[in-house]
């Protein structure tokens, strides 16, 4: 009876498979692999903590009070800054909207663009909270092959002749699931695509400033300005709990994002937004990003030295220059369905191929999160995993 009163586009959303798994390893013998994880070591609790206090001293009740849709002022403006300094980009606070984590930005960028049936390319594999939040606006998702450099330019070239594309989205840094950065050839090949068509391009980078090796390359909005929409987060670099993210966009779109915006929730959190203000503004805030980057960094390595250790030999694996994760390559009669079964049965958990594939695939890749173990825990889970997979193989 119920099921007639849904939403018949409540069929066409894919549940959280991470979210389901992140159930599992609540058991603290469980070795997780599985959720994009910060490394809870390195929340500033004690910052956060000082923090709120002075937020809350005073008579100044603000804080408390219901603030405007686009977000707190002075943080709007120390997001344009940074964009200034890091990256060189003309920004100014006026294009920043304050959103409740990068994944409220994604919901709004679908409500503004995506109807029912409009094109929409993705990278494959491509970023799993993408796909959800994108799927209730009911696309027809085009996706296109990652290759070792970023987008496969030829196969991309072939979706725009033909289909008329709404938007491409790209986590262009450090890509979530494979760990695959665009090079800079590989940006301004992108860039000159793009340029010849209607479309707006989404640089979702929420790991960007998570980068172990080299230099970081330019931003699409070097060259397709307004026309290339930017999502940040506070997730990765301070704490997710805040549940603070960014949109930096042109103002014509803009306006759209904060119509958008003011039909889902008003305004973010108002307290929050001042607490990481205050925070960033007190502290040194390069230096705390550093010691993340040397600790990950570190953890990347010893998950890589472990998997030439343990895992066969057929096994393949990207090398990340920053960020979270690593994907894995098993041989096509492995699943990693089934090894992700075993491997539950000896407490350890990833995640399977398959829910980064909105046209199958995936199931013999499998994606590994090294952020949020130590070294022991990362030797022991891979030797598990290297010892199930030898058994299948040899099964």
């Amino acid at each position: 009876m119920m099921k007639k009163l849904y939403a018949t586009r409540m069929s066409t959303i894919p549940k959280s498979f991470i979210r389901e798994i992140l159930k599992v390893t609540e058991d603290p013998n469980v070795i997780s692999f599985a959720g994009g994880l910060p490394n809870p070591q390195f929340f500033p609790v004690k910052e956060i903590a000082a923090t709120i206090s002075e937020v809350l001293a005073g008579d100044d009740v603000s804080a408390l009070q219901y603030s405007t849709t686009e977000g707190y002022g002075p943080l709007r403006e120390y997001i344009a800054q940074r964009y200034r300094d890091k990256k060189g980009l003309d920004i100014s606070a006026d294009q920043i909207l304050i959103t409740n984590g990068s994944q409220q930005g994604l919901d709004l960028i679908g409500k503004v663009f995506i109807g029912k049936g409009d094109a929409v390319a993705i990278e494959r594999p491509a970023y799993l909270g993408a796909i959800q939040a994108f799927s209730v606006y009911e696309p027809m998702f085009c996706p296109v092959p990652l290759l070792e450099d970023g987008i496969d330019i030829g196969s991309l070239k072939d979706v725009f002749g033909r289909y008329c594309i709404r938007l491409f989205h790209t986590v262009i840094n450090f890509q979530n699931p494979s760990g695959i950065s665009y090079s800079q050839n590989k940006r301004e090949e992108l860039a000159e695509l793009l340029g010849r068509h209607d479309t707006v391009v989404v640089e979702d980078d929420p790991y960007g400033e998570l980068r172990f090796v080299g230099a970081a390359p330019q931003s699409m909005r070097n060259w397709l300005d307004g026309r290339a929409v930017l999502l940040g987060s506070f997730s990765k670099t301070i704490a997710p709990g805040l549940r603070l993210g960014w949109i930096c966009a042109g103002r014509e779109i803009m306006d759209r994002l904060v119509v958008a915006k003011q039909a889902s929730d008003l305004h973010s959190n108002s307290l929050c937004q001042r607490i990481v203000h205050r925070y960033l503004v007190n502290n040194d805030v390069d230096k705390h990003i550093a010691t993340i980057i040397a600790a990950y960094k570190k953890q990347r390595d010893a998950m890589m030295t472990a998997i030439e250790a343990n895992f066969p030999r057929e096994v393949s694996f990207t090398r990340p220059e920053g960020g979270m994760f690593l994907w894995i390559t098993l041989p096509e009669r492995l699943s990693s369905l089934e090894l992700f079964d075993r491997a539950i049965e000896e407490k350890v958990a990833f995640v399977p191929g398959t829910p980064f594939f909105v046209d199958r695939g995936g199931e013999n890749n499998m994606r590994l999160n090294y952020s949020n173990s130590d070294e022991d825990r990362i030797n022991e889970g891979i030797r598990r995993l290297g010892k199930i997979m030898k058994n299948l193989l040899a099964g």
